[in-house]
């Protein structure tokens, strides 16, 4: 009796626990939509921006985000997951190897601030690319490397061992066994972690402040040395550095919305792409 009426407890404390977050994020969200609907229109999303930001549209900074976020995912995406593979599947076992995965939790849970400052020593400084798309794209890959690598090296070792001993059994080279035996089952497990990864780079301000973002630039870019304006850096500048933060509240929660839909977008996207491979692979 007792052993049951703990885990009836325990049980609806968890529930409890689950309703709460649920209630915070959905109260987050209502608000954010509630306040920032009124400001949506044409004019707002496809607008350049007047009187340093606080009148016009975004468009730029919408143009400016997308083509870090496009340029982070391409770099930080195959990056992540061939040095998971590697790790898993390819390197030696051992202290070596201990310590590599031990640097990458580490860097995982780095400050953004710091990966901005590394960001701007060596991509914009030392290699001299300048505030540009190409350097705040590299310091955002840099700063969810560690997260995609984790988390795909997870999914890889979730895969069952016999797989690959049945595969290098019949004949498969080590290439043809990751391939076509371990892979299909990973990716899905691979893109989850590379969607939390992928949703936080498209929402800091941190290191594209450091790298790349302009507080105001009513123009859009003509290549990847250009320098952009970003949604997170705009809300930034309309919220704290604004002499009238009330006249613009309107226009904060509309960019908020905006800079929400794109990571909703963005996680959508990447949850289609894991329902395929789950549909076409089975246990």
């Amino acid at each position: 009796m007792r052993n049951r009426s703990s885990e009836t407890f325990i049980y609806w404390l968890m529930r409890g626990f689950t309703y709460f977050i649920v209630v915070v994020i959905a109260y987050i969200i209502m608000d954010i939509v509630w306040n920032g609907i009124g400001v949506i229109g044409p004019d707002f999303l496809f607008e350049y921006p007047r009187k340093s930001g606080a009148e016009g549209g975004i468009w730029p900074a919408i143009v400016g985000t997308f083509y870090l976020v496009a340029g982070t995912i391409a770099i930080a995406l195959p990056l992540g997951m061939a040095s998971a593979v590697y790790l898993s599947e390819y390197a030696r076992q051992g202290r070596f190897t201990r310590m590599v995965r031990l640097a990458i939790i580490t860097l995982a849970g780095v400050p953004s601030i710091v990966f901005g400052l590394f960001g701007l020593g060596l991509f914009v400084l030392f290699f001299k690319f300048g505030a540009s798309i190409i350097a705040g794209s590299l310091t955002l890959a840099c700063m969810i490397l560690p997260t995609i690598i984790v988390a795909s090296e997870e999914a890889l070792h979730a895969v069952p061992q016999s797989l690959r001993e049945g595969s290098l059994a019949l004949g498969a080279t080590k290439w043809e066994t990751i391939y076509k035996n371990v892979l299909p089952y990973a990716v899905p497990g691979m893109l989850t972690g590379s969607i939390l990864g992928i949703g936080r780079a498209a929402g800091e301000t941190a290191p594209i402040l450091l790298t790349v973002a302009a507080f105001y630039l009513p123009r859009l870019p003509s290549s990847i040395f250009d320098q952009v304006m970003a949604l997170p850096y705009h809300l930034f500048v309309l919220a704290t550095q604004h002499p009238n933060a009330e006249a613009v509240r309107p226009m904060q929660y509309g960019t908020a919305l905006v800079l929400l839909f794109l990571v909703l977008t963005v996680n959508m996207v990447a949850i289609m792409i894991r329902s395929r491979y789950r549909k076409k692979t089975k246990w």
